[in-house]
């Protein structure tokens, strides 16, 4: 195993090296840490406002959020294999043609990207945090423990979306069956007055039974979902009735209705859609509202509601990921279609999935009680995603899951989008309606996205 294990992180190093340069791909953690060092010098500007113990349950639910987001990879175990590995020709097919067996390969895989996303992410965040601590009057007994408890949460998120996205891959009805048990024991947990969120109770005050059972809620999930998933390709002949017609017909006001049409059945048929929605939407998002709830006591109802939209718009953007995750411009470089036409077919088939977000804060909107602030709470969502889709168009074009792990165009997207976020999230606390401002935002995104028109037209796009 340890051999496989080399090999494949050898593998990966090689892939993000061949697309951004080893250089350039090895200053990614450089930047993780230098933001967690520069944000480190804010924390006694933060802590009038913010308590460190609840900025500290903030920052552990962020990485819990990414461990989340990370470990829905097994919902898609079935395209990557045969998508993007089976391109590259790396070691994940080797129990194809080699004595190895599938559940050892494939555990062998989470540990690799367990191992490597760690040394990405949370490793230099806790050292960017551990190098400013002396400067900001933090013991450095804090970062020693929250590098602990910050591996542990992101260790959870990944052991649990892992799981679960492993169970729906085997079963809609299980996954039904296993959430409602999922959320029971939550409700007897919380009833019985013990802590849901062990890592961040192990940070509050360190326990040796706490430490073992944020153990167990880790490698109990991973093991069942390593027992469960099912690396092997399952396809098999299918046949489905003509829905590319009625539905080009009825995005007809699309420029082009056949393209876009073409990717929305894709996501349906493929089963992508139902479990992106879960796993890279309301998973996260409703961690994201749960963590945010705890800072009733200091903000308003309606700016906590307006922060939820504004986070909810920034993540919808994302879904322009799944419209171009498993596609490359080969295919259709043999078609008269440009660059920019594919990009305006992704732009339209965006749009029309922007029902989920919009469907998505009307009902929380309504269940928190702020019907009355629903108008901003939408058009903030709606205009932030639209904005954010359009500074991906323009920096990543076709391929945003491959160029955002460029350190360049990473701390671009950032600045891009968390400057107007930011004042956008300050007006609407100080008054919800100043939240309609937002509607600057796509006239700004329209100007954004026609030059990234210009930009890709024409370019070698990357890829896998």
């Amino acid at each position: 195993m340890l051999e496989l294990f080399v090999g494949m992180m050898k593998e990966e190093w090689r892939v993000h090296a061949t697309m951004f340069g080893s250089l350039s791909f090895a200053l990614y953690p450089v930047l993780i840490f230098a933001i967690a060092f520069m944000g480190s010098f804010l924390l006694p500007l933060i802590r009038p406002l913010l308590p460190f113990g609840d900025l500290a349950l903030l920052t552990h639910a962020l990485f819990l959020l990414l461990g989340l987001m990370i470990g829905a990879f097994g919902l898609l175990m079935n395209e990557v294999m045969e998508r993007r590995f089976g391109e590259a020709s790396t070691l994940a097919y080797a129990a194809r043609t080699l004595p190895v067996p599938e559940w050892l390969l494939f555990a062998t895989f989470v540990v690799k990207d367990t191992v490597y996303y760690f040394a990405l992410w949370v490793l230099p965040f806790v050292a960017g945090f551990a190098l400013a601590s002396p400067f900001v009057g933090v013991p450095l007994t804090v970062p020693a423990l929250l590098l602990l408890t910050l591996s542990l949460s992101f260790l959870t998120g990944l052991a649990a979306a892992f799981f679960l996205s492993t169970v729906y891959t085997r079963s809609k009805r299980l996954f039904a069956a296993v959430c409602g048990v999922l959320l029971l024991a939550a409700g007897a947990v919380h009833l019985a007055g013990l802590p849901l969120f062990l890592p961040s109770a192990l940070f509050r005050s360190f326990s040796w039974g706490t430490l073992l059972a944020a153990f167990a809620l880790v490698l109990v999930p991973a093991a069942l979902a390593v027992a469960l998933v099912q690396p092997g390709s399952t396809a098999r002949a299918k046949r489905h009735a003509d829905l590319l017609t009625p539905l080009s017909g009825r995005l007809s006001l699309f420029p082009h209705p056949a393209l876009a049409a073409k990717d929305c059945i894709d996501l349906f048929r493929s089963g992508s859609a139902l479990g992106q929605t879960i796993f890279s939407f309301l998973l996260p998002l409703g961690v994201i509202w749960f963590f945010l709830s705890l800072l009733g006591p200091f903000l308003p109802a309606s700016g906590i509601l307006l922060l939820f939209a504004a986070l909810t718009g920034v993540i919808a953007s994302t879904i322009y990921i799944w419209l171009t995750m498993f596609e490359t411009f080969g295919p259709y470089a043999c078609l008269p279609l440009g660059v920019a036409d594919v990009l305006k077919s992704k732009i339209c088939s965006f749009a029309v999935l922007q029902a989920i977000p919009a469907v998505f804060i009307v009902a929380v909107t309504l269940l928190a009680g702020e019907a009355a602030y629903l108008l901003p709470a939408l058009t903030l969502c709606l205009a932030v995603s639209f904005y954010g889709l359009a500074v991906t168009v323009h920096l990543t074009g076709l391929s945003p899951s491959v160029l955002l792990y460029d350190p360049r165009v990473l701390v671009l997207y950032l600045f891009a989008i968390g400057i107007p976020l930011v004042a956008l999230i300050a007006l609407s606390f100080m008054n919800p309606w100043y939240a309609m401002l937002s509607l600057v935002l796509p006239v700004a995104g329209w100007w954004i996205v026609q030059r990234g028109f210009v930009k890709w037209e024409g370019r070698e796009v990357a890829g896998f």
